[in-house]
């Protein structure tokens, strides 16, 4: 159940009851694609971090164990030994822009493992029946991603098969959610909206899925080719016709700035690889935007990552023994990048919902990205 604490213009204050605990949003969920953080990230580790909320992949869960060998083993919480929400997301994407030669039908799409090659087919109750035996908290309805350049008669026909699938994926988890083995009969479906970046086929979509009494709604299909200023467009269009007293997710997104803006237009669900992926490569966020400790100017550099933060990274480590770490290709570096970028993201996002809860969100958003534009070594 979503409670609707406060709003400030569009933006939303809320908190999402799960059977796996109480989500505040605000949040950004930690992207465990396998069921780890890449950057050897443990699960003790999200607990120190904040992490509210960990995504993995039903897909590559799929492919790899296997999500039958997971649901034998007791659900994905106790296989990564996380008692918090996860949501997974529904392996759609990943079919689209990682499987090898596909077919798309009406009853799903066939497709090669990106693994090993072997063919799969993968529909709306296929991926219910995965998810289900995951056992996540939030499960997301299979779609198909349409290329955000798609010409408009491919969309509109894309559009209209995503929606017959979501009303499958919807009576599939009823379903399964009342089958006696089922792990957490509990799991909640979000649905998504699609229509690349046509405003009424978008409009429309949400319209009708709105109607389908789903536990959240995502926007899906942004931040893969279009411009900031597109999908900044997008959400001023879409987000009104969703329901304000359910959670708004927008899938895949993104940089800081990016998740202010969302958050502005009444997104309060988002997650991104951008901080575990960046923190890699030594790319590191701090309030006066972005570092990369490669550079040579942090050799002899003996502060935290950013003075202040109360990240375990921060508390301990200096950029120069962390650059050593980098640059020698030893884990831990990487390790502690991810740390800290997490930390950052999800200190940025308890920052938002303490300035909601103030009502003061539009000038703290000022000052965060007057910051940020502001770089300091």
């Amino acid at each position: 159940m979503y409670k609707l604490l406060k709003t400030e213009g569009r933006a939303k204050r809320g908190e999402l009851h799960t059977v796996h605990g109480v989500i505040q949003t605000p949040v950004f969920m930690n992207v465990g694609t396998v069921a780890a953080i890449k950057g050897a990230v443990a699960t003790s580790d999200l607990e120190q971090i904040k992490t509210q909320v960990e995504l993995s992949n039903t897909y590559h869960l799929h492919v790899r164990p296997g999500d039958r060998v997971i649901k034998q083993l007791g659900g994905l919480h106790k296989f990564m030994s996380w008692d918090k929400p996860i949501l997974t997301d529904s392996g759609g994407f990943q079919v689209f822009s990682l499987a090898g030669l596909r077919k798309i039908k009406e009853e799903g799409v066939y497709f090669n493992s990106h693994i090993d090659g072997r063919k799969i087919f993968m529909g709306p109750e296929e991926s219910m029946q995965i998810q289900s035996n995951l056992a996540s908290t939030i499960a997301m309805a299979f779609d198909e991603c349409a290329p955000s350049k798609a010409d408009r008669k491919y969309v509109q026909a894309s559009v209209e098969r995503t929606t017959r699938w979501l009303e499958r994926c919807k009576r599939e988890m009823t379903r399964l959610n009342s089958l006696e083995d089922t792990i957490n009969p509990n799991q909640m479906l979000f649905g998504i909206n699609q229509g690349a970046i046509f405003d009424d086929i978008r409009v429309e979509h949400a319209k009708i899925i709105r109607d389908m009494d789903l536990d959240g709604y995502a926007v899906g299909g942004l931040a893969v080719g279009e411009s900031h200023e597109e999908m900044y467009h997008i959400l001023d269009e879409v987000v009104p016709y969703l329901p304000k007293e359910k959670p708004t997710y927008l899938m895949g997104v993104g940089t800081p700035a990016n998740i202010l803006e969302a958050v502005e237009r009444g997104v309060d669900f988002f997650d991104c690889v951008y901080p575990t992926r960046n923190g890699r490569h030594g790319h590191l966020y701090t309030n006066h935007g972005k570092i990369n400790l490669f550079n040579a100017k942090y050799e002899l550099d003996d502060r935290p990552i950013e003075e202040g933060c109360q990240c375990p990274v921060c508390r301990r480590y200096s950029r120069a023994y962390i650059r050593h770490l980098l640059k020698a290709k030893e884990m831990l570096g990487m390790r502690l990048c991810v740390l800290h970028n997490l930390y950052f993201y999800n200190t940025m996002m308890e920052e938002i919902r303490d300035a909601l809860d103030a009502g003061n969100f539009g000038a703290y958003k000022k000052h965060k990205l007057e910051n940020m534009a502001t770089p300091q070594d």
